[in-house]
């Protein structure tokens, strides 16, 4: 059936409004989303920047620490000469160098002083200085070693948990917290003589206030990493300090000269990370920073919504004025439709008055002359005799109504059971559930639980029939029983079991019918029987006949039965269906269905 005159009228006026208002509200987005892209890579590559710049000095700041002992001259001395030449006053200014370098930043948690000429160690923890100690294995400690092979006069360890320098501090294990370390070598400048070594821990509070103004929590992400990966500072607490071994970052250093921003989408993030490099002395070091789309986007995303609703208002008024116009165009030709199709019953009369004045109403005005010619006609010639046949035929009908029939069984049934005929009751009953699903010709799909019910109300019949030397047995998963399945494909096969398979055995016969889900798309139904079977020879002619249309003694009638229901799980299934038939010789014959959980219900329209 072709599309109503309503329904493309309908169509064209929501095509008219809805194509062009999605295509501006398309192109407003993206184009809305590319400059936002722009304008936010160009904005936060120079924020990262400054930052950058910010922690640079702030890095240098830390680092050059050590320099201001280099213009305290009795300091130094001691330094030169060792603690032992004079002791008490030499250890006076070390105290007094320590605990003013400590106070200098809050942010300080501990410092380490190594005086060469004696190998002498002190710490500062907590405004705390610690005794005198000797460090006999100083180049055990990497970046003391280190910075004896180059000349460089500062090294930062990545953030670590604070540890005791020489075991000289006492830090409790509750207030073990996250350092950035600053390794310093001290030298008798101009020469490259080895005075000691300073080393000041720093917490991460100042970077973090820093950084902290280069992006939103809660929505961005930043990272600072070092020349070797490991990150000093995130907006994820948890991964300072490990190495960043995530594919975004191999990412950024490998088109780090060519590009200062990535798109990027994992299971993890999915947006726009902007990078910057650090200049020297920090050379090799990447701050960068991750937008998700849904942050970057939010103004265009509210500003497409906003224009969407009112869309979603204009197509709604479109609509209602679309269907207003359709139903007073459409209306007259459907009241004019209705009244050809009660002609084409047979009832020969129009029930409205006028359909208007245009040319559907002329039409209307011609379609109930032209029933008022007929009836004059078959009321002249015809309409006795016809009456006269549709009372026979009523008759006729009434003698061979199938519900006549299932009325009469179930009138029978009652009398039964009055006359405490229960088993004759029930096997009437069950030959009544038959016949009334057989007579249901609307449905030609039905869930599987129907078949089963079908097919027991059969299997109990013939368990009357065979008393004692019959059983049968059904296993239906829960699962399988609301599956859709073509109408009428247990019972004939069941029915085959009777007719060629028990019909001679002398033990008790046994039929056995299985319902499962293979997989989550495969759904299978196995027949067993323990009759007679078939020789392979036989079973070989049967399959031909199923599977391949050929021709088959009369003595393999069964097949023909097995053959209709092949062909119409083919049909229902598209050539999915699978279907397999196996016997041995004296133990029985088994059917085995294989086919789709779901199938394509407008098979049942073609």
């Amino acid at each position: 059936m072709g599309w109503s005159i309503r329904t493309k009228l309908i169509i064209l006026l929501l095509a008219a409004t809805v194509l062009p208002f999605g295509s501006s509200i398309a192109i407003t987005y993206f184009q809305t989303t590319k400059s936002l892209n722009n304008r936010f890579v160009s904005t936060n590559h120079d924020l990262i920047q400054k930052g950058e710049e910010e922690l640079s000095v702030y890095l240098d700041d830390v680092a050059q620490m050590s320099s201001v002992l280099y213009r305290y001259t009795p300091f130094m001395n001691v330094m030169r000469d060792g603690i032992s030449e004079n002791l008490d006053i030499n250890q006076e200014e070390v105290h007094q160098a320590l605990a003013y370098l400590f106070n200098t930043r809050p942010e300080i948690e501990q410092m380490h002083l190594y005086i060469h000429n004696g190998k002498d160690s002190y710490t500062i923890y907590h405004s705390t200085i610690s005794g005198r100690g000797k460090y006999d294995h100083i180049f055990t400690q990497p970046y003391y070693a280190n910075l004896m092979k180059t000349s460089r006069f500062s090294m930062i360890e990545p953030p670590h948990e604070i540890y005791s320098y020489n075991n000289m501090s006492f830090i409790p294990n509750s207030e073990k917290k996250k350092v950035l370390s600053f390794h310093n070598i001290l030298r008798d400048v101009p020469s490259d003589k080895l005075l000691g070594f300073l080393s000041i821990d720093i917490n991460l509070s100042k970077i973090r206030s820093i950084a902290d103004r280069l992006y939103t929590k809660g929505e961005e992400d930043l990272y600072i990493m070092d020349k070797s990966g490991t990150i000093i500072y995130s907006s994820n607490e948890k991964v300072i300090g490990k190495k960043n071994s995530e594919k975004w970052f191999s990412r950024i250093k490998q088109d780090y000269q060519t590009e200062k921003s990535l798109v990027w989408k994992d299971s993890h993030f999915n947006g726009v990370i902007v990078y910057d490099k650090f200049s020297s002395p920090y050379k090799g070091w990447y701050i960068v920073k991750r937008i998700p789309y849904n942050v970057l986007y939010q103004s265009a995303r509210e500003t497409a919504l906003m224009n969407i609703i009112i869309g979603i208002i204009t197509l709604i008024i479109v609509l209602i004025s679309t269907l207003v116009v359709s139903f007073k165009i459409t209306a007259p030709i459907k009241v004019l439709n209705a009244n050809m199709k009660r002609v084409e019953k047979g009832e020969f009369e129009a029930d409205f008055d006028s359909l208007g004045n245009d040319e559907i109403g002329m039409l209307g005005r011609t379609f109930k002359s032209m029933i008022a010619k007929i009836n004059e006609l078959i009321q002249r010639e015809y309409v006795l005799d016809i009456e006269n046949k549709a009372s026979q035929l009523k008759v006729l009908r009434s003698q061979i109504n199938p519900h006549f029939l299932y009325n009469s069984l179930q009138s029978i049934g009652t009398l039964a059971l009055k006359s405490n005929a229960v088993p004759v009751y029930t096997l009437l009953t069950s030959l009544a559930v038959m016949m009334r699903y057989s007579m249901n010709m609307k449905e030609d799909i039905v869930p599987l639980t129907s078949e089963i019910m079908h097919v027991k109300s059969y299997l109990l019949l013939q368990k009357q029939r065979f008393a004692e030397q019959f059983e049968f047995e059904l296993n239906i998963e829960k699962e399988a029983e609301q599956i859709l399945v073509p109408k009428m494909i247990l019972q004939p096969i069941v029915e085959n079991c009777f007719k060629h398979g028990l019909d001679q055995h002398i033990d008790k016969a046994v039929i056995q019918i299985d319902a499962w889900l293979k997989t989550d798309e495969i759904f299978c139904i196995r027949f067993m029987d323990n009759g007679a079977g078939a020789s392979e020879e036989q079973l070989q002619q049967i399959r031909r006949q199923v599977f391949h249309n050929a021709s088959v003694e009369d003595k393999h009638r069964e097949a023909i039965g097995l053959k209709n229901i092949y062909d119409r799980l083919q049909i229902y299934y598209h050539q999915q269906a699978k279907m397999s038939i196996n016997s041995l010789d004296g133990s029985g014959f088994t059917v085995n269905i294989e086919i789709p959980k779901i199938m394509d219900t407008e098979v049942e329209h073609t």
